[in-house]
């Protein structure tokens, strides 16, 4: 099992960027499909962005695209969110997974975000 440890939130202005960090540990990296969820006080857990294990393709949620971008260093066993032009609508826990076809998804701990007007 993989084990995931998200890192980089923060407080931020309105139009501001933060990069999110999530690091994988106890198995190998290698093979999963990695994304990040978000969850705002009171709300449902919600997809992201995701990155592929084959071919790096990537998808993002609609509210995200042109905004955000998600990136993997399979070397460092780490993934990345960058985030930019931030709105106070982005203030959500953000959360790691990692999953392959069989397993998962696995969960980080998660990472406040908050985006001040």
């Amino acid at each position: 099992q993989v084990q995931l440890v998200e890192s980089g939130g923060g407080l931020v202005l309105t139009g501001g960027s933060l990069r999110l960090s999530c690091a994988a540990s106890g198995r190998t990296f290698s093979g999963y499909n990695m994304g990040w969820a978000r969850q705002a006080p009171g709300e449902e857990k919600i997809f992201v962005a995701s990155i592929g294990w084959n071919d790096n393709s990537t998808r993002y949620a609609d509210s995200v695209k042109g905004r955000f971008t998600m990136s993997r260093a399979n070397a460092k066993d780490t993934v990345y969110l960058q985030m930019n032009s931030l709105k106070p609508e982005d203030t959500a826990t953000y959360y790691c997974y990692a999953r392959t076809a069989l397993s998962g998804p696995y969960w980080g701990q998660g990472t406040q975000v908050t985006v001040s007007s």
